[in-house]
C-alpha cells in the first residue's frame, strides 16, 4: 500500500476503535466483572450493574475506558491496516485471489478481495501479530476494568506490571491467540461471504447497512466458537493467584469451579459487545475508506 492509504487506513481504523471504545464500555466492564470471579453468582449480570451504579454511579459503568482507549485505538487502526496490507498482499497470489469469486463479488467495498482461504489466514494473522504487540496493554485494559486492582494512572500502572518481567507483560497471550486466531479468521471468511450475498441480492441496499449487517452477523457467529478462551484469557490476566499462572492450570481451576458452563461466563455480554463493535467498527472503516477514495 502506499503512504497516503496506509494513513487512510491508520485513520479510519483509529476512528472505529474510538467509537467503539466510547460506546461499549459498559458491556466490556461489565463482562470483566463476571468473568474475574469463582462463583457462579458473579454471573449474574444485573446484580453486578446494580453493584457498580450503587457504588460508583452511572460513570462506575465506564471505568477503564481510558485503558481500553489506548488498547483499542491504535489496536483496532493496527489490525485494519496490516488486515488490508497482508491482503493485498494475497490478493497477487493466484491461490489466495478471488477471482473464483464470480459475477457476484460486487460488493460495496475498496478492500482486497481474497478466497475464502485467503481470508482466514489474513485475518488470523493480523489479528494475532497485533495481540502481540499489544498485550501488556490488553493486561492493563482488563486490571482496569477489574475491581481486584486500584491502579491510579496509566503509566504507574503500565511501569507497574513492567517490573515484573516479560512474562507479566505477556501473561495470558496464548489464550489471547486461541481466542483471537479463529476468531479474526472466521469473522473475515464469514464476513466476506455475507456481504458479497447480501450485495447479490438487495444490490440497491445503503453501503453502510450492508456493512453492518454482514459485521454483526459475522461477530455473533465468531464470538460463540471462540469464547471459553476469552474467559481463561481474562482470569489469567486479572487473578495474581499461582492457580492463574498458567494456561493449564487455569483451564482446570475453572472446570473444577464452574465445571463447562464456566468458560461461557459473561457470553451474552461479549456476544452484544461484538455485534455492536463489528456493526459500528467495519461500518465506520469501510466508510470512510468509501468516502477518502471515492
Amino acid at each position: 500500500m502506499k503512504n497516503a492509504a496506509v494513513g487512510q487506513h491508520l485513520l479510519s481504523g483509529a476512528l472505529s476503535g474510538f467509537a467503539g471504545a466510547i460506546l461499549l464500555q459498559p458491556l466490556d466492564l461489565l463482562k470483566t466483572r463476571i468473568q474475574q470471579g469463582d462463583s457462579v453468582n458473579t454471573t449474574i449480570i444485573w446484580c453486578t450493574t446494580k453493584d457498580i451504579l450503587r457504588n460508583e454511579g452511572i460513570k462506575g459503568l465506564w471505568t477503564g475506558t481510558s485503558a481500553t482507549l489506548v488498547r483499542n485505538v491504535p489496536g483496532v487502526a493496527l489490525y485494519f491496516t496490516s488486515l488490508t496490507y497482508l491482503r493485498s498482499i494475497m490478493a497477487k497470489s493466484p491461490y489466495f485471489s478471488a477471482h473464483q469469486q464470480h459475477s457476484r463479488d460486487s460488493s460495496k467495498t475498496v478492500l482486497p478481495k481474497l478466497s475464502s482461504q485467503g481470508n482466514l489466514i489474513a485475518g488470523a494473522t493480523a489479528r494475532v501479530g497485533v495481540g502481540l504487540i499489544l498485550n501488556p496493554f490488553s493486561i492493563l485494559k482488563a486490571r482496569f476494568e477489574s475491581e481486584l486492582y486500584a491502579y491510579r494512572s496509566l503509566s504507574a500502572s503500565l511501569l507497574s506490571i513492567s517490573r515484573m518481567g516479560p512474562s507479566e507483560l505477556m501473561r495470558g497471550f496464548v489464550a489471547s491467540s486461541l481466542r483471537d486466531a479463529p476468531y479474526a479468521g472466521l469473522f473475515v471468511v464469514i464476513y466476506e461471504s455475507i456481504k458479497r450475498e447480501t450485495t447479490y441480492f438487495i444490490p440497491t441496499a445503503y453501503a453502510a447497512g450492508i456493512h453492518s449487517f454482514s459485521a454483526a452477523s459475522a461477530g455473533a457467529i465468531a464470538t460463540m466458537a471462540t469464547h471459553p478462551f476469552d474467559v481463561v484469557k481474562t482470569k489469567m490476566q486479572v487473578r495474581s493467584e499461582d492457580r492463574y499462572r498458567g494456561f493449564t492450570t487455569t483451564v482446570m481451576r475453572i472446570f473444577e469451579q464452574r465445571g463447562a458452563a464456566g468458560f461461557f461466563d459473561g457470553a451474552s455480554l461479549r456476544m452484544s459487545r461484538k455485534i455492536l463493535s463489528s456493526a459500528i467498527g467495519w461500518a465506520v472503516f469501510e466508510g470512510m475508506l468509501l468516502f477518502m477514495q471515492t
